[in-house]
């Protein structure tokens, strides 16, 4: 279905822009608000990855796939804007402007994973953003953020063991008995 998008965009079929966008827009924004941690900063670095999209277009290989080369220019636009821009916010403030009701209990826990992955240095959180929150292979994490696929694993089993540690220390803070 790319592919064909992208034929009729290349041919100035502006309707298949729209359509690309209603089908990566919500994607993109949830995975530009794991990234930033901030929902404005998040909606900024969506609609300028779709400009560079349409603008840059031509540049695309179509012999590959779209998703991975999208999620890049997205990854790179949320990096420049933060780099401008570094803010955090919490998970609560996430799920209430996502609409998600979340038991007290639920609640917590998250609130402690979110906290953990946001305190995260951007070599880490990023891939386990684009990995665990968006679903990308190891693989494809490789290709958006233009690194070698070992290299993606070993920063991912890093950041889980400093998640581990993370909510075991919170955990212990909060007390033994759940």
């Amino acid at each position: 279905m790319d592919r064909q998008l992208i034929n009729r965009i290349l041919e100035g079929d502006r309707d298949s822009f729209k359509k690309l966008y209603q089908v990566y827009a919500d994607g993109a924004l949830r995975t530009a608000i794991g990234i930033t941690g901030n929902r404005e900063l998040a909606r900024d670095a969506v609609q300028e990855t779709f400009i560079r999209i349409y603008r840059n277009l031509d540049s695309y290989n179509t012999e590959k796939p779209f998703k991975p080369w999208f999620y890049r220019i997205l990854a790179n636009e949320c990096n420049r804007l933060m780099r401008k821009e570094p803010k955090l916010i919490s998970l609560t403030k996430v799920f209430r402007e996502q609409g998600y009701e979340i038991a007290d209990k639920q609640k917590e826990d998250y609130s402690d994973l979110y906290l953990a992955i946001q305190s995260l240095k951007d070599i880490y959180r990023i891939p386990v953003v684009l990995k665990y929150l968006q679903g990308f292979t190891e693989k494809e994490v490789a290709e958006i953020l233009e690194l070698n696929q070992n290299t993606v694993k070993s920063r991912l089993f890093k950041a889980r063991e400093m998640l581990r540690k993370k909510l075991e220390s919170a955990e212990r803070r909060v007390g033994f008995g759940h």
